[in-house]
C-alpha cells in the first residue's frame, strides 16, 4: 500500500466557487494547496470523523467531516479512483469511505438537518442540497418563513443570493419553529455584528488602499475600518498573509494585509489593505480586557498594557488575532543598500520587494507573486533609454508582469538574487561575458561595447563616404568643364622640371586611397544589384505519391488509446486530453512501452523500404524526361541550321559579296563619316553573334562554292 496519494486536478468547493489545486493524502493527514492563492488546508488524520464518496457535476467528489464540525469538499475525481481511496482510508485513517448519492427527484418538501457548519435539506435518507452556514451573510424571519442571504461570489458568473424556507406552524415544547430555525443558522453563520466593545482602537491611520484616513477597531472575530465616507468589516478568516515592509527612505513602514475574498466598494475590489506608518510615531496601548482574559486568549503574545512604535503595535495585535506569520524582506539588498527596488508598473511608480518566497510590489496596484507560480523571468533593455532596464515575470497561468524603469545599477544584485532562488531566466546568456555586471545596459555615450550601436555607426560611416565620393566626383566634373586649360597649367607633368618627388608620392597615395574607396563602392553596388536580382525561391510542393513518415511509439499508442481516455474523462477538451495522455505515457512501465517501440521500429523499416522504391522510380522517370527534352532540342536545332539548296546558294553569294571588297573600296570606306563606321561595326558584331549561334557546320555545296570562288 502506498504511503501517500497525490491528485493534481482537484477542485475545492469554498463559498460557492471551485478552487483548483493539489490534494495529498498521507498517514499524518490530508493537505490541499490552492493553485491561485497558495493557501494550504491541513486536516489531521485524528480529526476526521466521516468520509463520503458521491457523484457530482465534475465527476466524483469527496466530502470530509471533522470533529470540530468543519466540512471539506473536493471534486474532480474519476470513478476508477474510488477503490484506491477506500483502501487508503481503511488502512491509514480507519474510516469506511461510504457511497452516498444525492437525491434527484426534484421534490421541494423535506426535512432540514443541522450538522456542524452545514445545513442539509433531505428527502428521506438522501440529501438534495447542502448549504455551508459560513456562506450566510444575513438571516431574517417572517410568518412561517426564514430567509437566508449569501455573500456575493466575485469569481462566479452567477451567484446564489437568497433562499427561502417555509416552516409549518407547529408548537412543540412551546418553542417557535421559525425562531429555532433562525437561531440554528445564526449560531454558525458568518454574520458580522459589532456587538460589545472593541479590544482596542487605532485612530486616524493613513491607508493607501483604500485611500484615506481610517479608525481601526479591533474586535475578537473581525476588523472594522471606519472612515469619513466608507465602512469596511473584515473577518479574520479572510486574511491570507501579513507583510511588514520598510520604505526606501528608511523613515516609513508599510503594513500590508492580503485578503481573500477582497473587500468591495461598488465595482472596485481591494485584494490588499496597505497602511503607511512613520517610524517616529509612538503609542501607548491598553487592551479592553482584564489581564486573565488576555493571558488566556493570547498566551503571552499580548499584554494588557503595551507601548512602542505605532507600526509595531498594529502588526503585533494583528499577528495575535489572525494567528498568521508576518512576512518581512529577506537578505536582498539593492545598490543603494535598501531592501527594495524603485520601478514602475502600469504607469505608476512604486517599490518592488524581493522576498524569500516571492515578490511584492507596492502600492498602485499592489501585486504579490509567489515563486512557485512563476514560469520564468526576463531581463529586457529599457524601451526609452539604456540607463534603465525592465524586469518581466510570466506566471504558469500565462499572466505577464513588467516592472520597468529599474536603474541599471540594480541589475547585478537582482540577477544574483533570481539566480540564487533558482528561477528560470529566459535570457540567461546576458550575464555571461559581461565584465562589469551592468555592461549590457550601458549608456550609448559611454565607452562600452554595444553590438547594435557599432553596426549603426559603421552604416553611418559608409553613407558619409558615399556622399563625399559623389560630391567629389561632381566637383571634379564641373572644374574640368569650366576651366580645362587651368588644370593643365597647374598640374605638373612627369617630364616637367618643376615636378617634385614628394608631391608626386603624396598625390600617388591619395590617388590610391580614392581608387580603393571607389572600388569598394562599386563592389558594394554590384553586390546590392545581385541581391536584388536573386530570384525568389519557390517552395517545392509535397509529392502526394511519396510515402508518409512513420509515427513515433507515443503517437501510435495515443491513436490506440484516445477513445479510452475520452470515455474515462467525459467532456474532456483536446488540450486537456493531450496533457492527460502525456502524464499516462510518462507513468507507463518500460515493458509496456517496449511493445509500442517495436511497432514504431517496424513502421520505420517499412517507410525506409517504401522510400527506396519511390526514389528509384522517381530517378528513372526523371532520366526519361531529360532524354526526351534533349532529343526535342536537337531536332529543332537541326531544322534551323539546314536550309534548302536554293536558299543556301543565294545566302552564300550574298555573304561573299558583302565580305569581299577591293582596296579602293576599303580606303574610301575608311575616309567616310563616323556614322557609317558605327553602322558597320554594329553589323559585324551582329554577324559574329550569328556565326557563334550556329550549331552545325555549313553544307558540302556551300564549301565547294566558296573554294571555287
Amino acid at each position: 500500500m502506498a504511503e501517500t496519494l497525490e491528485f493534481n486536478d482537484v477542485y475545492q468547493e469554498v463559498k460557492g466557487s471551485m478552487n483548483d489545486g493539489r490534494l495529498r493524502l498521507s498517514r499524518q493527514g490530508i493537505i490541499f494547496k490552492n493553485s491561485k492563492t497558495g493557501k494550504v488546508d491541513n486536516i489531521q488524520a485524528g480529526e476526521l470523523t466521516e468520509g463520503i464518496w458521491r457523484r457530482v457535476a465534475l465527476g466524483h467528489g469527496l466530502k470530509l467531516l471533522t470533529k470540530n464540525g468543519h466540512v471539506y469538499k473536493y471534486d474532480g475525481f474519476r470513478e476508477s479512483e474510488f477503490e484506491k481511496l477506500s483502501d487508503f482510508f481503511k488502512t491509514h485513517y480507519r474510516l469506511e469511505l461510504m457511497e452516498k448519492d444525492l437525491c434527484v427527484k426534484g421534490w421541494n418538501w423535506g426535512t432540514v438537518k443541522f450538522g456542524g457548519q452545514l445545513l442539509s435539506f433531505d428527502i428521506g435518507d438522501q440529501p438534495v442540497f447542502e448549504i455551508p452556514l459560513s456562506n450566510v451573510s444575513q438571516c431574517t424571519t417572517g410568518k412561517n418563513e426564514v430567509t437566508l442571504e449569501f455573500h456575493q461570489n466575485d469569481d462566479a458568473e452567477v451567484s446564489l443570493m437568497e433562499v427561502r424556507f417555509y416552516v409549518p406552524p407547529t408548537q412543540e415544547d412551546g418553542v417557535d419553529p421559525v425562531e429555532a430555525f433562525a437561531q440554528n443558522v445564526l449560531s454558525k453563520a458568518d454574520v458580522i455584528q459589532a456587538t460589545g466593545d472593541a479590544i482596542c482602537i487605532f485612530r486616524e491611520l493613513q491607508c493607501l488602499t483604500p485611500r484615506g484616513r481610517y479608525d481601526i477597531r479591533i474586535y475578537p472575530t473581525f476588523l472594522h475600518l471606519h472612515g469619513k465616507t466608507f465602512d469596511y468589516k473584515i473577518p479574520y478568516t479572510t486574511v491570507l498573509r501579513l507583510f511588514l515592509l520598510p520604505h526606501k527612505d528608511q523613515r516609513q513602514m508599510f503594513f500590508v494585509i492580503s485578503l481573500d475574498p477582497p473587500i468591495k466598494q461598488g465595482q472596485t475590489r481591494y485584494h490588499f489593505l496597505i497602511l503607511l506608518f512613520s517610524k517616529d510615531e509612538d503609542i501607548s496601548l491598553t487592551l479592553n480586557m482584564n489581564e486573565e482574559e488576555v493571558e488566556k486568549r493570547f498566551e503571552g503574545r499580548l499584554t494588557k498594557n503595551m507601548s512602542g512604535s505605532l507600526y509595531e503595535m498594529v502588526s503585533r495585535v494583528m499577528k495575535a488575532l489572525v494567528n498568521r506569520k508576518i512576512t518581512v524582506p529577506g537578505n536582498f539588498q539593492g545598490h543603494s543598500g535598501a531592501q527594495c527596488i524603485t520601478c514602475s508598473y502600469k504607469a505608476s511608480s512604486g517599490l518592488l520587494y524581493p522576498l524569500e518566497r516571492g515578490f511584492i510590489y507596492v502600492h498602485k496596484p499592489p501585486v504579490h507573486i509567489r515563486f512557485d507560480e512563476i514560469s520564468f523571468v526576463n531581463f529586457a533593455r529599457g524601451t526609452t533609454t539604456t540607463r534603465s532596464f525592465d524586469f518581466e515575470i510570466e506566471t504558469k497561468q500565462g499572466t505577464q508582469y513588467t516592472f520597468s524603469s529599474i536603474e541599471r545599477e540594480e541589475y547585478g544584485k537582482l540577477f544574483d538574487f533570481v539566480n540564487a532562488k533558482k528561477l528560470n531566466i529566459k535570457n540567461r546568456g546576458l550575464k555571461e561575458g559581461m565584465n562589469p555586471s551592468y555592461d549590457e545596459y550601458a549608456d550609448s555615450d559611454e565607452d562600452q561595447h554595444d553590438a547594435y550601436l557599432e553596426r549603426m555607426k559603421e552604416e553611418g560611416k559608409i553613407r558619409e563616404e558615399n556622399a563625399n565620393d559623389s560630391s567629389d566626383d561632381s566637383g571634379e566634373e564641373t572644374d574640368e568643364s569650366f576651366n580645362p586649360g587651368e588644370e593643365e597649367e597647374d598640374v605638373a607633368e612627369e617630364f616637367d622640371s618643376n615636378a617634385s618627388a614628394s608631391s608626386s608620392s603624396n598625390e600617388g597615395d591619395s590617388d590610391r586611397e580614392e581608387k580603393k574607396r571607389k572600388q569598394l563602392k562599386k563592389a558594394k553596388m554590384a553586390k546590392d544589384r545581385k541581391s536584388r536580382k536573386k530570384p525568389v525561391e519557390v517552395k517545392k510542393g509535397k509529392d502526394p505519391n511519396a510515402p508518409k513518415r512513420p509515427m513515433s511509439a507515443y503517437m501510435l499508442w495515443l491513436n490506440a488509446s484516445r477513445e479510452k481516455i475520452k470515455s474515462d474523462h467525459p467532456g474532456i477538451s483536446i488540450t486537456d486530453l493531450s496533457k492527460k495522455a502525456g502524464e499516462i505515457w510518462k507513468a507507463m512501465s518500460k515493458e509496456k512501452k517496449e511493445e509500442w517501440d517495436r511497432k514504431a521500429e517496424d513502421a520505420r523499416r517499412e517507410y525506409e523500404k517504401a522510400m527506396k522504391e519511390y526514389e528509384g522510380g522517381r530517378g528513372e522517370s526523371s532520366k526519361r524526361d531529360k532524354s526526351k527534352k534533349k532529343k526535342k532540342v536537337k531536332v529543332k536545332m537541326e531544322k534551323k541550321s539546314t536550309p534548302s539548296r536554293g536558299s543556301s546558294s543565294k545566302s552564300s553569294s550574298r555573304q561573299l559579296s558583302e565580305s569581299f571588297k577591293s582596296k579602293e573600296f576599303v580606303s574610301s570606306d575608311e575616309s567616310s563619316s563616323g556614322e557609317n563606321k558605327s553602322k558597320k561595326k554594329r553589323r559585324r558584331s551582329e554577324d559574329s553573334e550569328e556565326e557563334e549561334l550556329a550549331s552545325t557546320p555549313p553544307s558540302s555545296e556551300d564549301s565547294a562554292s566558296g573554294s571555287d570562288e
